[in-house]
């Protein structure tokens, strides 16, 4: 993940093709379905963080 103070900003793509290489998936496929996941993530981890 990438954080700043107080909030994540994303996910760190060289690491995510880094795990996906070392479990066998092809890294095309991490590529193209990964920034779809990491802006679900941030929203969801924003709100959760506004919320409390």
């Amino acid at each position: 993940m990438r954080v700043s103070p107080g909030a994540v900003t994303g996910l760190d793509m060289g690491a995510a093709l880094a795990m996906a290489d070392a479990l066998g998936i092809n890294p095309l496929v991490v590529a193209e379905w990964v920034p779809p996941i990491e802006a679900q993530l941030v929203k969801a981890l924003s709100e959760r963080q506004r919320e409390d």
